[in-house]
Order: structure tokens, then C-alpha cells, then sequence
């Protein structure tokens, strides 16, 4: 398979100059506008045929199915477990995690509410509470450095607080050093611990019913579905959020415009990474509400597609280097780079349609059209590149329900093009090293 394909994708990647391809996919809750540059269906063919004989449907249902598709570690990957709102499972149920924090909160009127957490125990519970606005009392402390927990939390000690601790395993350095920070005669029915390691958490001093579990089965960087987000959704905005996933998940298994878009999307990305030499990704988002979303993806992509290749693969290279931010402030750094520079990159562009400003919508089309050269701009010598395919992603509403479903659809985005490359997105080797180094270093 792969001395046959590769030949063949050689060959397309030299003779193969079909210009723009535009593609549009209306999904749940979102809207997807495409734009590639010499990704033909000749391409596609090819990559559907490898997607094919790699059994990737069978994959997907294997991760729905609950069976081991974490292959490194021998575990099952469940944080969809969570979307399936018609099965009540008590493991898998955020929604009651969220009422049982709100009931506490309003019965004890706590003025501020710490975050402590880092990784996807800080990322998902950031981006949700900076897209809903529910509380500003409530601050996110990562660590390790001091001056955080400083500036943050001590002015704050004589107000009455509600502090959370959120680590799955109750090993993460930066959690632990924040909670040594607090005062000995800290209140400590105050103290909240979500974790999948209970007996570490009381070992710490946390009171059981302070604590609340979810499964080892659900990684940090998918737990955004999980008990994770409950000190920061309310109830129903939870049940929205796990709803719009839902509205993926359904899709996924079937034929269905979820599932086109996901293939040509990742094909894409593998072509243009692997053979048109795009090793970049600009994620850009033009709402305020969404600021955080590419350090949340980033996460997601990064930690998940950044593994060594596979010698029996096809394909070379794994994960591109995802950077990006706020749209409107990026005109001002990056942008030129962009439509001048020299640099080999896609883009994914992120707006909604109920945006509250037509400035902001007109920036963001107007960007992905220039970028991806449905827009020629020229001015005496100077031209904009429009070299950089990519894809507009358009939310329905700018509610949780549209949110869902676009971080579900790229979870499945991650899952099927490691399942293309035949890597394995749920472990994270490169990760635990350097934080052993740094151990040992921290130890002599």
C-alpha cells in the first residue's frame, strides 16, 4: 500500500496545479466554507482509498464502541461518554457536578472562586468561562510561579473563597505547589478537588464530599466534556454544550455532510502538509467571547499529533505547528507575514454569524477570501500572496450549543488524520519527559 500510494501521490504533487477548489458544508449548528489550493479529486480519490483500506470507520466505531483505541497506554478513550445525554451514566454526568458546585456557591455566597489548574484542566474551563461570562470573581491560577498566585490570590485571603483544585492524577507539580501556598488555616470545607485519583486528593487533606471524580478513561486534553467544566456552566448551559456535541456524534458514523467534511478537511491537511511543504496552521477566531479558542486548540492538535511517524505509514510528517489568536489584533503582527512573507501555511478562520459587530465579519471574510486567493489584491509592486488555502468556520448562534459542536467536530478532525498518519493521539510521551527531566533537575 504504501510504495503504491506514495507513487502515485508523487506523481500528483508534481504534475498537479488544479488552482482553487471551493467546498461548502453545512453541519449542526455550523457552517464550513473551504478553499484549496491544488487538492484535486484526483487527490481525494487517492486519500480515500488509504482512508479506506486503513478501516477508519471501523476506528471511529471503536472509539464510540467504548473499546481500546489508546493502543501505548491499553485504555479506551471515553470523553464523548459525556455527549450521550439520552444514557445516564454517574460517571460520565458534568451536569450534576455543575448543579451540585452552583447549589454550593449559592448557598455559601463565596465572593471570589480560584481555578487551579494547568493543561486541559486550565484551557477548557478558561475558554467556557470566558465564553459565557457567568462570574468576574473568578480567577484561573496555573503556577509554578509565584508572583501569580501573589498578585491573584493573596490580596484576596480575607474574602470568603471557593478554591478548586483540578488535576486528574493529583501529581502535576504546578498544582501541588499552589496548594502548598495556602495558608495552614485555610477553611477547609472551602477546598474542592476534581480529579480521577480520589484517594491522592484526600491523602491531601480534601474532605470526601468535597471531591469529585471522573474515569481515568477521559484525557486532559478532552476532559473539557467531563466534571472539568462544572465550577464554570451552569446546568443548562452544560446540557447545551454536551447537546451540540451530540448533534456531531450523531453524524459521524453515517453518511453525512459531517462526515465529507471531516475527510476533505483532513485530507487537506495531510496533502498540504506532507507534499505542498505546509508545515503551519493559523488558527484566528472574530469573536471576543472565542479569544482563547486557538490556545485551546492548539493544545488538542499539538499534544495530540506531535508523535513521531509511523515507518509504515505513507506519510512523513505528523502534526503542522499551529499558531494564532484574536483576529483583529493579529492584523497587526503576523497578517503581513501572511499575505506577504514567505512563509508556507493554512489558515482556519473561526466567526459566527451573530457577531454583534459588521466590522468584525467583514475583517474575517474578507481575510479568508485574500488569504486563500478567491480575492486578488495588487497595488503597483506589491500583491498579496493569496497562497494560503484554508477553511472559514462559521457558528450558527454564538451560544454553547454551536460551540459543542464545532469542538466536537474537531476532536474528530484530531482522531481521524492521526488515524490517517497511524499514530496515537491519546498519549503524550514528549510531555511526561520533560516534566521528568525537570524533576530531576528540581531534585539536584
Amino acid at each position: 500500500m504504501k510504495d503504491r500510494y506514495l507513487k502515485e501521490l508523487n506523481s500528483l504533487k508534481k504534475h498537479n496545479n488544479s488552482g482553487l477548489s471551493h467546498k461548502r458544508f453545512k453541519l449542526p449548528h455550523l457552517t464550513i466554507s473551504s478553499t484549496y489550493q491544488n487538492y484535486s479529486n484526483d487527490v481525494f480519490q487517492i486519500m480515500d482509498s488509504i482512508y479506506q483500506e486503513l478501516n477508519i470507520d471501523n476506528l471511529i466505531s471503536a472509539l464510540l464502541d467504548g473499546k481500546e483505541v489508546n493502543f501505548t497506554e491499553k485504555r479506551s478513550a471515553l470523553h464523548h461518554r459525556y455527549r450521550a445525554l439520552s444514557q445516564k451514566n454517574n460517571d460520565f454526568d458534568s451536569i450534576s457536578a455543575s448543579n451540585f458546585f452552583f447549589k454550593n456557591i449559592k448557598e455559601n455566597s463565596y465572593k471570589n472562586i480560584f481555578i487551579f489548574g494547568i493543561g486541559g484542566s486550565y484551557e477548557g474551563p478558561k475558554l467556557l468561562h470566558e465564553f459565557t461570562e457567568t462570574n468576574d470573581n473568578l480567577f484561573f491560577i496555573t503556577g509554578p510561579d509565584k508572583d501569580e498566585f501573589l498578585s491573584l490570590v493573596k490580596p484576596r485571603f480575607k474574602e470568603k473563597n471557593l478554591y478548586v483544585f483540578i488535576s486528574k492524577s493529583f501529581s502535576t507539580d504546578e498544582v501541588l505547589l499552589s496548594l502548598s501556598w495556602l495558608p495552614k488555616n485555610i477553611v477547609k470545607k472551602n477546598l474542592f478537588a476534581i480529579t480521577a485519583n480520589q484517594k491522592k486528593a484526600i491523602e491531601l487533606g480534601f474532605f470526601k464530599q468535597n471531591i469529585i471524580g471522573f474515569p481515568e478513561s477521559v484525557g486532559g486534553r478532552y476532559s473539557i466534556w467531563s466534571q472539568v467544566n462544572s465550577p464554570v456552566l451552569l446546568p443548562n448551559e452544560c446540557r447545551n454544550f454536551l447537546k451540540g456535541a451530540e448533534s456531531i456524534d450523531d453524524n459521524v458514523q453515517i453518511k453525512s455532510t459531517v462526515k465529507s467534511a471531516l475527510k476533505n478537511i483532513v485530507f487537506n491537511d495531510i496533502w498540504s502538509h506532507n507534499f505542498m511543504d505546509k508545515k503551519n496552521r493559523v488558527i484566528l477566531s472574530y469573536n471576543w467571547k472565542l479569544r482563547s479558542i486557538t490556545n485551546y486548540l492548539q493544545q488538542l492538535e499539538m499534544e495530540s499529533l506531535g508523535k513521531p511517524n509511523n515507518p509504515e505509514s505513507i506519510f512523513e510528517y505528523t502534526g503542522q505547528t499551529i499558531y494564532g489568536g484574536f483576529g483583529p489584533t493579529a492584523q497587526h503582527s503576523y497578517f503581513q507575514l501572511l499575505h506577504q512573507g514567505t512563509s508556507e501555511t493554512l489558515a482556519d478562520l473561526i466567526a459566527s454569524k451573530s457577531s454583534h459587530s459588521a466590522l468584525l465579519n467583514s475583517q474575517a471574510e474578507g481575510q479568508f477570501k485574500l488569504l486563500s486567493g478567491k480575492i486578488k489584491f495588487k497595488k503597483g509592486r506589491d500583491a498579496a500572496n493569496s497562497n494560503i488555502g484554508g477553511n472559514f468556520f462559521s457558528l450558527d448562534n454564538l451560544d454553547l450549543i454551536s460551540l459543542g459542536a464545532l469542538i466536537a467536530f474537531w476532536e474528530y478532525r484530531v482522531f481521524i488524520t492521526a488515524a490517517m498518519l497511524q499514530i496515537n493521539p491519546f498519549d503524550q510521551f514528549g510531555v511526561n519527559a520533560g516534566k521528568r527531566v525537570a524533576k530531576k533537575i528540581l531534585n539536584k
